[in-house]
Parts: C-alpha cells; sequence; structure tokens
C-alpha cells in the first residue's frame, strides 16, 4: 500500500504524521519501524498517528509511536504539531481543538500558522502513577547507577521522565548515563531522562535522552517535567524559557493541581507516499 505522510518537526524534535482517517490502514510495530528508520525510511523520533476519536466529545484520537515501534502516552511537541496538521489538511477549521490520548484528553489552541499552544494536564508525583518504585513520594530521590549514587526527581506528564540537575548540560555525560537511566529496573516502564542546567530562575537549558528514541533536539513533556520539578524544588518561577539543542519552548505551571501550558513553533519539511 502507497501511504501518505507529512514530515513535521517542533524545535528539532521530528515527526512522520500519518492521517488515518482519510486513509485506511492498521500501522504495525513494524512500519513504525520502516518509517522511523534514518537510512531506508523517512526518519523520525516518533510516528503520530490521526484518527477519529472513540470519545464523541473530542475531535480526535492521537496515538504516538517511539522508533523502535513502541505505543507511548504523550509527546507535547508532537501535539504541536497535530495541531497544525490537522487544521492545514482541514480535517477541521477549529482554533481549540481537543484530543484523546493513551494518558487523557488534552487541549491545543493554535495562536497561528507556526505556534501552538498546549494544556498539558497536571503532573503527576506519586511514584506508583509515575510509575517508579519508591517507599513513598519525596522531592527526589537516590538512584544507584553504574556503581554509583546520583540524585533524580520523578515527573509524570502522562508519560514517565526523570530528571537531573547538572552544571553544565552541554557537557552532561547524556549518552553513558541516559541509556543506564532510561532502563532502571527502578521505572519498570522504561523513562526519559532529562539533564536541566537551571541558568535562571526564568531560564533553563535541557537535553533528553527519550526511551525508545534515545538524545533528541526536543521533547514537550521532558520540557514540562523539568520546570515542574525545577518549581517545586524552588529553582524557578512559575514561567520558564526551556533552551534545548533544536530550539527554545515556553512552560508555565501555577502550582499544585494546575495544568501546565506550553507553547512553541511547529514546521513542516515535507509530504510524500511511502510503500508499507
Amino acid at each position: 500500500m502507497q501511504l501518505k505522510f507529512t514530515k513535521m518537526h517542533g524545535a528539532g524534535n521530528d515527526f512522520v504524521i500519518i492521517d488515518l482517517i482519510s486513509q485506511r490502514y492498521k500501522l504495525h510495530p513494524r512500519d513504525v519501524r520502516k518509517l522511523a528508520d534514518r537510512h531506508f525510511g523517512v526518519g523520525c523520533d516518533q510516528v503520530l498517528v490521526v484518527e477519529a476519536p472513540q470519545n464523541p466529545n473530542v475531535d480526535f484520537r492521537y496515538r504516538i509511536y517511539n522508533a523502535d515501534g513502541a505505543e507511548v502516552e504523550q509527546c507535547g511537541n508532537g501535539a504541536r504539531c497535530f495541531a497544525r496538521f490537522v487544521r492545514e489538511k482541514k480535517l477541521t477549521g477549529k482554533r481549540v481543538i481537543t484530543v484523546e490520548t493513551t494518558a487523557g484528553v488534552i487541549e491545543l489552541r493554535v495562536r497561528n500558522r507556526q505556534d501552538v499552544e498546549v494544556d498539558m494536564g497536571t503532573p503527576v508525583f506519586e511514584p506508583q502513577e509515575i510509575p517508579f518504585v519508591a517507599d513513598s513520594r519525596a522531592d527526589s530521590y537516590p538512584l544507584q547507577v553504574d556503581g554509583a549514587q546520583i540524585e533524580i526527581g520523578a515527573v509524570s506528564m502522562g508519560n514517565p521522565h526523570a530528571v537531573l540537575r547538572v552544571d553544565n548540560a552541554d557537557a552532561a555525560d547524556v549518552q553513558h548515563l541516559g541509556p543506564l537511566i532510561e532502563s532502571h529496573p527502578d521505572f519498570p516502564q522504561r523513562v526519559n531522562v532529562l539533564f536541566m542546567q537551571v541558568v535562571s530562575p526564568t531560564q533553563i537549558k535541557l537535553r533528553v535522552f527519550e526511551r525508545g528514541v534515545g538524545e533528541t533536539l526536543a521533547c514537550g513533556t521532558g520540557a514540562c517535567a523539568a520546570v515542574v520539578y525545577g518549581l517545586s524544588r524552588g529553582w524557578l518561577r512559575d514561567s520558564v524559557t526551556v533552551e534545548l539543542p533544536g530550539g527554545k519552548l515556553s512552560i508555565s505551571w501555577a502550582g499544585i493541581g494546575q495544568s501546565v501550558i506550553m507553547t512553541g513553533p511547529t514546521a513542516v519539511v515535507f509530504e510524500g507516499t511511502i510503500k508499507i
């Protein structure tokens, strides 16, 4: 079958988006791996799928697959690209779009042709809900990695994140520590690993090692989780610019019980068809 796709990115975090409302196809993990392969496929961090909603009170269903073929709960940069995609493909004319994901319903607000604001929902700190193995909730947790003990924060934004504060994000040992923490047994569903440098109370630098993908140029849920953790520790204010290798995101959070709001850019790279 010839499957139509659009390649997009949000701050360098890149996606292949498949419309499975206008096209009929059941996507398999092997298809995802083929699409995501940067040598033999299109190439991307995640494959995003647009489907008709199962919930009649929302506009679309949004499914996310990492490059390894595993379906995951949430992707903030992808959500912004999703909003631009469904408008430009005339699947909706709305500027406020409600979307169901595995992690719950999110709201996307299209501000202009490039920028989209996403209500990412409320962060989760309870270990069993992240999920993370710990006796009780704490501000931070010790984690044994490669014979040494490090300190992490654990937060879910619909998907699990481990946050490490570092002095210099550019010099952080992402390629060594990232895979070790991603697959640590204390994170039974694996985890996205965030290396956060606090530049000021309103600015951080961030590198992200995503589960099932590796280091990416940006991660929307990771940016949210890092700001939430930094704010909860008293390091940050309630509105923060997150500088990632691929660009900048704006994150705001009013505190416990409130939604995290993310705003950032989107870009279309190219469109095409691929034989599946």
